[in-house]
Parts: C-alpha cells; sequence; structure tokens
C-alpha cells in the first residue's frame, strides 16, 4: 500500500459515517521529508519539524511558543509525551502521532471533535508503530 493510500482512505476518510472528515492530513519523515499528504495540508517549513521533534523529545518545549505549522499557530493542549502532540486553534486543531520513522498529522476544524480527530490520526500512527514504521 502507498503512503498516499494510507491519508487518503485511513486519514481522510468519513468519520463515523457523518459525512465528516479532517480538513488536512499528512504522514512526515522524522527529517522533514513528505511521504504523502493530503491537497488541503500546508506547505510546513523545516523548522516547525525541527520544533516538533524536539518536542517528542522534551515535551513541553513548545507550549511557550506555540506549534506552528505552515506558518499557523496552535496552542498546545495536553497530548501524550513522546508520543501526540495536540495542537488548537480556535474551532479546530492538530493531532501528530509520532511512530519510529515517521509523523503522522491531522488537521480539523468543526464539526469534527478533537476526540474525532485523536481517534483517526492515533489508530493509523499504532497501525504503523505495530507493523514497525
Amino acid at each position: 500500500m502507498s503512503w498516499q493510500t494510507y491519508v487518503d482512505d485511513h486519514l481522510m476518510c468519513d468519520i463515523d459515517g457523518q459525512g465528516q472528515h479532517l480538513t488536512a492530513a499528512a504522514i512526515v519523515g522524522h527529517d522533514g521529508s513528505v511521504w504523502a499528504q493530503s491537497s488541503t495540508f500546508p506547505q510546513i517549513k523545516p523548522e516547525e519539524i525541527t520544533g516538533i521533534m524536539k518536542d517528542f523529545d522534551e515535551p513541553g518545549h513548545l507550549a511557550p511558543t506555540g506549534l506552528h505549522l505552515g506558518g499557523t499557530k496552535y496552542m498546545v493542549i495536553q497530548g501524550e509525551p513522546g508520543a501526540v502532540i495536540r495542537g488548537k486553534k480556535g474551532s479546530g486543531g492538530v493531532t501528530i502521532k509520532k511512530t519510529s520513522q515517521a509523523l503522522v498529522f491531522g488537521i480539523y476544524e468543526e464539526p469534527v471533535t478533537p476526540g474525532q480527530c485523536n481517534m483517526v490520526v492515533e489508530r493509523l500512527g499504532d497501525y504503523l508503530v505495530d507493523q514497525g514504521l
């Protein structure tokens, strides 16, 4: 299965049969190389990936400055240290799940809820971890 298929079929999928889905999604290598992304995913900057990777190594690193993605600033909210970073901006937000080789990104806006975004992103992330990726 191609990485693009994971993004299209697993991250940008219909959530709960309600016709709702994430606004944007991507799978990005730890080095910042984009493995696959939705057409709506923002152009991320190398320093943004560096900051995200540092926060996984040193939880709380991004809290003072916020999480930046394609120049958009998200307030960092509770995640799982070393595994998941969550950000909020207005009625939307972002979930980032770290696997051994990649970062799985999901960006959402209402009516999708933070919990739905977390479920979609973390389910794929856990699957990739189980596959040794």
